[in-house]
């Protein structure tokens, strides 16, 4: 079958799947990772014809997603902040709300000399490169508890040419660097409710590392212990960035005032959703 016979093929599968409304996108993007051609040149090579490897690869990919898989994994890459990442399922997909995140520790960042910066929890180490690229002047140190993330984030760091500026260690929260000193912890961290879990979409509750994503009852276990790491990790006057979940302002406000922290501002995300929130060690 020719290109166009095979993408009209596709996006009716996948219009019977979970995502109806992305289907022709999906398939065309799918279709243009067997070929390994641009969308642009697609139009022009409508009528060549899938050879059997690539018609088998084809279909399996859009079996995987016509299954509720996502897209980056089956892939096995993403951009985030205008740099790509390979992720797989020992990553959370780096979503576009942890770019606000991103930007405000480069505001932070940019006014400071040489600042130390861990990134606690660092997943894919999309927080850590995406600092590392843009403040080169910041010394970065990037802890992950699971040697196959740790992996993934070192893998990045090199993708994107920043490997040589960023420390990785293992182990869990801030115990790697136990006793040293920074300027500035960033955190993405678990913060989803366990009891949110039925309502998640397929395709990140059934897909996604639960480790990434679940934090208690709450969604707050991970923020009642690292929010006192934090403080005591940092210089006096050193800033703790995190992201936070839907309707968690209040309650992550009170641990950081509880814990000694000061200045707390809240930054929303595109839905007008806080979802940043920057304190200041006194």
């Amino acid at each position: 079958m020719t290109l166009e016979a095979w993408l009209a093929k596709a996006e009716a599968r996948l219009r019977a799947g979970p995502h109806p409304d992305r289907a022709r996108r999906d398939a065309e993007t799918l279709l243009l990772h067997v070929i390994r051609s641009e969308r642009a040149a697609l139009i022009v090579r409508w009528k060549e014809v899938l050879d059997e490897a690539e018609s088998a690869r084809y279909l399996e990919l859009i079996g995987r997603r016509q299954a509720g898989e996502p897209i980056q994994y089956i892939l096995g890459e993403t951009e985030f902040y205008g740099l790509p990442f390979h992720v797989s399922r020992d990553v959370l997909i780096p979503r576009p709300e942890t770019e606000h995140l991103v930007e405000k520790v480069i505001e932070i960042a940019e006014q400071l000399h040489a600042p130390r910066i861990v990134d606690v929890g660092a997943g894919s180490g999309c927080i850590a490169v995406a600092l590392a690229a843009k403040v080169p002047h910041a010394l970065i140190t990037a802890t992950d508890l699971a040697p196959p993330t740790l992996a993934i984030a070192r893998q990045n760091a090199e993708r994107n040419a920043v490997a040589s500026r960023i420390r990785f260690l293992k182990g869990n929260r801030l115990a790697p660097v136990a006793g040293e000193q920074f300027e500035i912890v960033v955190s993405n961290p678990p913060y989803v409710p366990t009891a949110d879990r039925a309502s998640l979409a397929a395709e990140v509750r059934d897909h996604e590392p639960p480790l990434a994503l679940f934090a208690g009852a709450g969604g707050l276990d991970v923020y009642r212990a690292l929010i006192p790491e934090a403080f005591a990790a940092l210089v006096p006057g050193g800033y703790l960035a995190l992201e936070i979940g839907y309707g968690q302002s209040e309650p992550v406000g009170a641990l950081l005032s509880a814990a000694g922290f000061a200045e707390i501002e809240l930054t929303p995300d595109l839905q007008g959703i806080p979802r940043v929130v920057i304190a200041r060690r006194r």
